[in-house]
């Protein structure tokens, strides 16, 4: 039994099916997802179908990213919520939804994307040992009570980390690691490696820190944190 984690897909089916593949998650393993499954990269649409499944079939826990609260918002908010969403990367996502040569709109977006996004994605995860959060939180407070202007939009950058009072193990996304590479700070490990941006697409596993990622060309590599 395997507790992995996967950072922020953004869109990259392609990657993301590789990184499955390649991961090749058995009954009785356990993926957290982190969050940023839309937005930048080419299939949103594809990237919430194949999560909805993994869902399905009880190997999925999945949180929530700023980018679903920004996708979330654009639908029931108004019209500067939806310049502000499509700014960042909303174009390319409603493009993923498109059907032939009409112009895609909200009405194209399944019922079940919404209630994935909004009903059965988490802010966070914990474990005995680990808490999964999509950005950042604050360390001196329980996980219970983070904000979500933290625990969606915070940043875990080298010399601002501090380990959490738990003790356990922050797991996070959002944080894009250019390098492409996992950013690891021993109380906590950030695994956005830039997947939409021609980096990699990175699975976790966060008990025996070994990682698998993957890009949108197909290619392969491992490491170990």
């Amino acid at each position: 039994m395997r507790l992995l984690a996967i950072g922020d897909i953004h869109g990259c089916l392609t990657a993301l099916e590789h990184l499955l593949d390649f991961v090749a998650p058995v009954p009785g393993d356990t993926i957290v997802s982190l969050g940023d499954y839309v937005d930048r990269g080419p299939d949103s649409k594809g990237v919430l179908d194949r999560l909805i499944e993994l869902h399905r079939e009880g190997i999925l826990i999945p949180l929530r990213g700023n980018h679903e609260l920004m996708m979330l918002g654009a639908y029931v908010g108004g019209q500067d919520d939806i310049r502000f969403w499509l700014s960042v990367g909303g174009i390319e996502a409603m493009e993923s939804y498109q059907v032939g040569h009409d112009e895609p709109t909200f009405d194209h977006v399944p019922e079940a994307h919404w209630d994935f996004i909004k009903n059965i994605c988490n802010d966070w995860h914990e474990t005995e040992d680990h808490l999964f959060v999509h950005a950042s939180l604050k360390p001196y407070v329980p996980i219970e009570e983070q904000r979500s202007e933290d625990l969606h939009w915070g940043h875990f950058t080298l010399g601002k980390h501090v380990a959490h009072i738990s003790g356990k193990t922050v797991v996070c996304g959002h944080t894009q690691q250019n390098s492409g590479v996992p950013l690891d700070l021993g109380t906590g490990i950030c695994i956005d490696t830039f997947a939409y941006g021609g980096g990699w697409l990175t699975c976790l596993d966060v008990i025996s820190g070994e990682y698998w990622q993957t890009n949108e060309l197909g290619n392969r590599r491992r490491g170990r944190r």
